[in-house]
């Protein structure tokens, strides 16, 4: 008789099951949602949390990190999350946009710019109202994102977020910002964003996440939707606590002739990992996806992509810049996979480290699956220290040592951010990356 080894539930994981039965019929949504609940929740009962010994978490094991989870965060007073908001970091600054808040896993209505994007023909719903409505279809993801463990967690427990609907030939004049903030006591949040744009609708959407206590730990998906025609560009900045575990996913679906842009920026938390599922269902589409990561001071950011070309005649091209700093880790994961009838599929991935320091580390694992015969596919992985010669070339014109470095470095980074061709991106993503440098100089 053969018995089948059980490991043994770790502390985090215990909290996570105890808070599934006690929250579990308070969560929102309908019998179908609670369904789906329920399935993930077992789910996770069989495989716990993510470890090494999980192939795609292997250079991350979440298990490993969470020693405990707390409580998940219960809805604040509009005043409250008001407070919460005002005491962190304003990235945008004065740059005109419509901003939508969510504060520890909840959306905040009173404190967002819904009226004025339902005068734009834009609905903005909690997510908690749409769920009872029509959650079965909120809650499917495609197929490449169901079996990751980070996304099974967020549909057991999300409890809020939002829904941002664009209708068909909409165009924003200006940006839509989602905050995601954490206030100051540690505490669990998960949070789910569906921004659905529907044919020929035109939007950039900028997420922010900061905040957060030591100990906080975060799960946030924002699942993109984007039909036939639609241009949707998206910059999410993570900039948490450094004392926070932040677990974010990116879902993308293209429908035929759609661009998407989506640039992801990890530079807080002190364990992080920013995952991105990218799926092409409609032929003529195109995906740029673009990513820079700054690490120092014993983080861990984890930069994971799975791009599915299941659908001919689609373009794709990856770009990510990592820069890491004294006893720090970084991680970049890609796989691009091009189905049997997937031809003239035209995919690269290019990732680029930069270490400042003898005992920084980077770890990279692109990876290519292809399954037809007429494409084009490739990827590049380098990593290297500044260039001596560029740094001494700079000093030799006058300029100090650390701002030379400093300019060295923003070069090196910016090449990924221009490339969302956003100016509010753009400036706000230099001026975080010049604060960066400046603080470790």
């Amino acid at each position: 008789m053969t018995i089948e080894p059980r490991t043994l539930d770790t502390r985090a994981e215990t909290d996570l099951a105890e808070a599934y039965y006690r929250n579990r019929d308070a969560l929102p949504g309908d019998a179908a949602v609670a369904e789906i609940r329920k399935s993930a929740f077992d789910a996770f009962r069989k495989s716990g949390l993510p470890h090494r010994r999980v192939e795609e978490w292997k250079y991350s094991d979440l298990r490993a990190r969470l020693k405990s989870v707390p409580a998940f965060a219960a809805r604040r007073s509009d005043d409250d999350a008001k407070a919460a908001v005002a005491a962190l970091d304003n990235v945008y600054g004065s740059a005109e946009r419509y901003r939508l808040v969510i504060v520890d896993g909840h959306f905040h209505a009173g404190l967002s710019d819904v009226a004025a994007l339902a005068e734009a023909g834009v609905s903005v719903r909690p997510l908690a109202e749409a769920l009872a409505e029509e959650g079965e279809s909120l809650m499917q993801l495609p197929e490449i994102a169901t079996g990751d463990a980070a996304t099974g967690l967020n549909a057991i427990f999300c409890a809020d977020g939002l829904v941002l609907s664009l209708p068909e030939g909409a165009s924003l004049d200006k940006p839509v910002e989602i905050v995601h903030a954490l206030s100051a006591t540690a505490a669990s949040t998960s949070e789910r964003v569906i921004v659905a744009a529907a044919k020929g609708a035109k939007a950039t959407v900028l997420e922010t996440f900061v905040g957060g206590a030591e100990g906080s730990f975060s799960n946030t998906l924002t699942d993109i939707r984007a039909a036939d025609a639609a241009e949707v560009t998206v910059a999410r900045l993570q900039a948490e606590a450094a004392g926070t575990t932040h677990v974010g996913t990116a879902v993308v679906t293209l429908g035929a002739e759609t661009n998407v842009k989506l640039i992801g920026a990890g530079i807080g938390s002190g364990f992080a990992r920013h995952q991105s599922f990218v799926a092409f269902t409609g032929e003529g589409s195109r995906a740029d996806l673009l990513g820079i990561t700054m690490v120092r001071a014993g983080q861990h950011v984890d930069q994971t992509l799975v791009v599915d070309h299941a659908v001919p005649n689609c373009d794709s091209r990856e770009l990510f810049k990592t820069v890491v700093g004294d006893g720090a880790k970084g991680i970049f994961q890609g796989k691009i996979i091009v189905r049997p009838h997937a031809q003239k599929t035209d995919g690269q991935m290019m990732t680029q480290s930069l270490l400042l320091s003898d005992d920084a580390e980077m770890s990279l694992k692109p990876e290519l699956e292809i399954f037809a015969d007429d494409v084009q596919c490739a990827h590049g992985a380098t990593s290297g220290q500044i260039d001596e010669d560029l740094l001494f070339y700079l000093r030799s014109r006058g300029i100090p040592e650390a701002e030379a470095r400093t300019l060295l470095v923003l070069a090196f980074l910016s090449e990924a951010v221009e490339e969302i061709g956003e100016e509010i991106v753009v400036e706000a993503f230099e001026e975080r990356i010049r604060a960066w440098l400046d603080a470790g100089a």
